[in-house]
């Protein structure tokens, strides 16, 4: 598949996560509700699929996890993403392996500087996020995810365009 291809594809997945966790808010669309079996098969193959592009886009998936856990599952999206970290943490461990051995990361060398404010940013917001978990309604969090995907869709499909 052609990576332009590939980005609209994405794109365009990622609008119809956002509907739909709209529609599951506004309540005109449920969680799918079945059988234990069926929910450990459909957890199993959600996640080797979000695996494959989080790996493709290098990325720990978290903008796919965590909608999929609302919709799929029916869970509380703080609990989904509390969840999605959990679930992105070996994700994270395999691909930094990955791209240990291939020598992917020496651009981090080139821009230690860069990687050094990003991480200190990303450790601050972390901590004020897990300050705000019990005060941001869920009433604002899935607007906001929704919004965030709406946005990287756009962002994914400009650069399907170039």
């Amino acid at each position: 598949m052609r990576s332009s291809t590939l980005y609209s594809v994405l794109a365009v997945l990622l609008v119809l996560i956002a509907a739909a966790l709209i529609a599951n808010h506004v309540g005109t669309l449920h969680h799918v509700d079945m059988p234990t079996a069926a929910t450990l098969i459909a957890g199993v193959a959600t996640g080797f699929f979000i695996g494959v592009v989080a790996a493709i886009m290098g990325v720990a998936g978290g903008e796919l996890l965590i909608p999929t856990i609302v919709l799929l599952f029916g869970v509380d999206i703080k609990v989904a993403g509390s969840l999605s970290l959990a679930v992105s943490l070996p994700t994270m461990l395999v691909a930094f392996a990955r791209y240990s051995r291939d020598g992917s990361f020496t651009v981090l060398q080139r821009h230690a500087r860069l990687g050094i404010v990003l991480a200190l940013g990303s450790i601050a917001g972390t901590v004020l996020g897990g300050l705000l978990l019990g005060v941001v309604p869920e009433a604002i969090l899935i607007p906001g995810l929704a919004l965030l995907l709406v946005l990287s869709s756009v962002k994914v499909w400009r650069h399907a365009t170039i």
